[in-house]
Parts: structure tokens; C-alpha cells; sequence
């Protein structure tokens, strides 16, 4: 008899990518700036950001997203989370429609034993039927029907009320013991 694997949603922006490090750099050289990280704690870069909203207009670049570094550990962790798991990329790519190219080739690049039908570019992740989601934004938890596991960012430093993993050494630590 075949068991059927639980499912794993993850979430790529800030969970499996980079985006906020790319966005803070650019922002930093543009703006002629020397915002950190640490500047970031419990805060969303437009909050903090000499221009605002305005710095979300690097996203209009179809092309923004398709360098962004790899979070460490990640590509080992979900390798092995394939072994117990069955695992699916959950990006809200619908916010930001101009990045589905370049997130479909950075995820085959970075993450190519990750099949492309298991890459799903959403806007509410509650569709997706998973037993958890490991997502950087707790609003996608809202109407999610599994577990939820926040993955720690800058911006929800402070958040409470989910189990919480600050990297993917953790991911596996909850998952693959």
C-alpha cells in the first residue's frame, strides 16, 4: 500500500531568495544610502526608505529577480524534505506579475529537482491544499487550512503566534529529525 507523503508549501521570496538583501542594495547605491539590515528589524523597506513606496519600482524590471542569491541551506534542506515530503514552491508571483518569467528561471536554475509542476505562482495561498506553509508573511496564514511555520525575516521579527524557524538548519532540524 502506498502512503501518501504530507505536503510541503514553501514560500521563495525571503524564504528561498534573497529579495529583500537584492532590493537593499540597489536601494542603498541609488539612493545614495547606507541602510542595514538591522535598519530593517520589524519594518518593511518602504517604511524606512528615503523614497517610500517608490522603491518597489524596482520590481517593474522584469529582469529584477532573476539574480537574487540563494538562502543558505536551502537547496540541500529541500532536497532531503523531498525524500519525506511532497514539495511545492508557493510564490504570490500575482503582487509582482512582470516577475513570473524571471522566478520560474531562477527556481529551475537555483532549484531544478524542484519539478515545474510543483511551482505555483498564486496570489492567496490559502488554495493551496498542503499540510504546511513555510512563508515569511503571516497574512498567508489567515485562510491557509494547514500549519503554517514562519520563516523569520527582517519585517516579522515581531510577529507572534506561529512556530517560527530563523533558517533552513532549523527547517530541517523540525521536519527530517
Amino acid at each position: 500500500m502506498d502512503v501518501q507523503k504530507k505536503r510541503i508549501a514553501i514560500d521563495m521570496d525571503e524564504v528561498m531568495a534573497d529579495t529583500v538583501g537584492k532590493l537593499l542594495r540597489c536601494y542603498n547605491r541609488d539612493y545614495d544610502d547606507c541602510l542595514t539590515m538591522a535598519d530593517l528589524r520589524g519594518k518593511k523597506l518602504r517604511h524606512v526608505a528615503k523614497c517610500g513606496l517608490e522603491v518597489y519600482r524596482y520590481f517593474e524590471d522584469p529582469a529584477f529577480l532573476r539574480d537574487l542569491d540563494v538562502m543558505p541551506d536551502s537547496q540541500e534542506v529541500i532536497r532531503a524534505l523531498q525524500d519525506r515530503y511532497e514539495v511545492f514552491v508557493a510564490s504570490a508571483a500575482m503582487e509582482v506579475p512582470a516577475s513570473f518569467t524571471a522566478k520560474f528561471e531562477w527556481l529551475r536554475e537555483h532549484f531544478p529537482f524542484i519539478p515545474p509542476s510543483h511551482i505555483v505562482f498564486c496570489g492567496d495561498k490559502s488554495i493551496i491544499n498542503a499540510d504546511y506553509l513555510i512563508d515569511d508573511h503571516t497574512y498567508q496564514f489567515a485562510r491557509f487550512r494547514g500549519q503554517g511555520i514562519l520563516f523569520t525575516a527582517a519585517h516579522n521579527v515581531e510577529e507572534t503566534g506561529y512556530p517560527r524557524v530563523d533558517n533552513w538548519r532549523q527547517v530541517a532540524e523540525l521536519f527530517l529529525k
